[in-house]
């Protein structure tokens, strides 16, 4: 019999349904300290993780698992090379937020394109309510129509971003990068992105490859009045040089969901950045209550897979 064990309940708010086989279940809340996780999971055959670490000296101590099931899309925080060594199956979710992300950048897109933090702190202020023409004009507001996004990474969360994108009327890049790529994309090479997007947007998982993909040098390159957003990872951009790209008016905004270290307990510079052209929320764009019981019937989904030996969405 399987003994499932479900850390992090608690970062669902939804309906998660007991797989139909015979097993044990337990859960608990919060992420615990990597210790804590050993003796959690030390009977478990099969473990729901959220953002919990689960590495190498970690797994080490669970002899008895044999199946990790993320309830996310990114696997970073599990140590996958110490997974194949062991024969662990690690599974992601997919395509579960693929509205509720795009519909979130783009609520930050057009914030900050028309400049609605601004405005509301004018009329927060009483300029309105004193002035002599019956609007306020003194921030830009910017149609997205004839506008160009530049998106890096194409899969379902980029490309349903990429449908919006359309739907307003803006003209759309995805950025070229190396393999593997999404079949019948068409890329257009970075370096052209950073030059033609009035937006660019960042939907790219979090990897050695990717870590600071958005630095100094590329922020320079953008046009000064571009938008940076970023509803993926925060270790996609280095949060210092964007702050210095803000202040000095290198772009000319930039919407965040995401730090490089959540929840910020030790401070971040981006979390002290009050100005109007920036906005940050703390990792919301995933959590649409639609989109998280999709995730949550897919994790069970991912989880009866396995036990029939018929594994899905495997990472490793």
């Amino acid at each position: 019999m399987e003994t499932i064990v479900f850390i992090e309940r608690d970062s669902l708010e939804a309906d998660v349904r007991r797989p139909r086989f015979e097993h044990q279940w337990h859960e608990h809340t919060g992420i615990p300290s990597p210790e804590e996780t050993g003796r959690l999971l030390q009977d478990a055959t099969l473990a729901v993780i959220n953002k919990t670490p689960l590495r190498a000296e970690t797994i080490a101590r669970l002899p008895r698992l044999k199946m990790i099931a993320v309830a996310a899309t990114g696997t970073d925080i599990v140590d996958l090379a110490a997974c194949r060594a062991r024969g662990i199956v690690v599974s992601n979710v997919r395509g579960y937020a693929e509205h509720t992300v795009p519909e979130h950048t783009f609520a930050l897109i057009l914030a900050l394109r028309r400049n609605l933090l601004a405005y509301r702190e004018d009329v927060k202020r009483g300029r309105w309510q004193s002035a002599t023409r019956f609007c306020l004009s003194d921030h830009p507001v910017l149609d997205l129509h004839g506008s160009t996004l530049g998106i890096f990474g194409e899969g379902s969360i980029g490309q349903g971003v990429a449908r919006l994108a359309r739907a307003f009327g803006m003209q759309v890049l995805f950025a070229d990068h190396a393999p593997p790529r999404a079949p019948g994309v068409d890329f257009t090479p970075k370096e052209i992105v950073f030059q033609k997007a009035d937006v660019i947007s960042l939907h790219m998982p979090l990897a050695a490859e990717t870590r600071n993909l958005i630095g100094a040098a590329e922020l320079a390159k953008m046009k000064p009045g571009a938008l940076l957003i970023n509803t993926a990872r925060g270790g996609l951009v280095d949060e210092h040089a964007l702050v210095t790209a803000l202040q000095k008016g290198t772009i000319a905004g930039a919407g965040f969901d995401v730090l490089s270290v959540e929840p910020p307990k030790s401070g971040n510079p981006l979390l002290e950045l009050d100005q109007p052209n920036f906005i940050l929320t703390p990792h919301i764009a995933w959590s649409g209550r639609q989109a998280q019981q999709a995730l949550a019937d897919q994790v069970i989904d991912n989880i009866e897979a396995f036990a029939r030996g018929a594994p899905r969405n495997v990472v490793s």
